[in-house]
């Protein structure tokens, strides 16, 4: 990774290990010893004067249980890129309109598909529902 400048990126990232590193009750001398580096090392990490590796995020990440995403979410962008599959749009809410047509081709999909019993226990399961949400 020589050469390459940090930014707030990195900032970010850093800070988002620090504030998990503590949650887990970890020292900087525990994780830096996991990744074969020193406790200066890490501190430099935290700070995001030095870009973490995947490899090193990987390990961080089991170690405290966190998924590797948390460590990205609201991150800064600098670029209007959006790689396909990694950055998908969230999906907009499904207006009154969009639900009952979703309805429609679920249960027509259930009609065409599913055996008579299954058709019951689908209709056993929506007046349940129903029944819980109070309509």
């Amino acid at each position: 990774m020589a050469g390459q400048k940090t930014d707030q990126r990195d900032v970010y990232v850093g800070q988002r290990i620090a504030e998990q590193r503590r949650k887990a009750s970890l020292t900087q001398r525990r994780v830096a010893q996991s990744f074969g580096m020193s406790a200066a090392q890490l501190q430099k990490y935290e700070k995001g004067t030095n870009r973490i590796s995947a490899v090193h995020l990987d390990i961080f990440s089991r170690m405290t249980g966190v998924p590797m995403d948390y460590f990205f979410k609201g991150m800064p962008r600098t670029d209007d890129f959006i790689a396909p599959g990694f950055a998908e749009q969230e999906q907009s809410t499904l207006s009154e309109g969009g639900l009952k047509r979703l309805a429609e081709v679920v249960g027509r999909h259930i009609t065409e598909n599913f055996s008579e019993e299954a058709r019951r226990d689908v209709a056993d399961a929506i007046r349940t529902l129903e029944s819980k949400l109070g309509g």
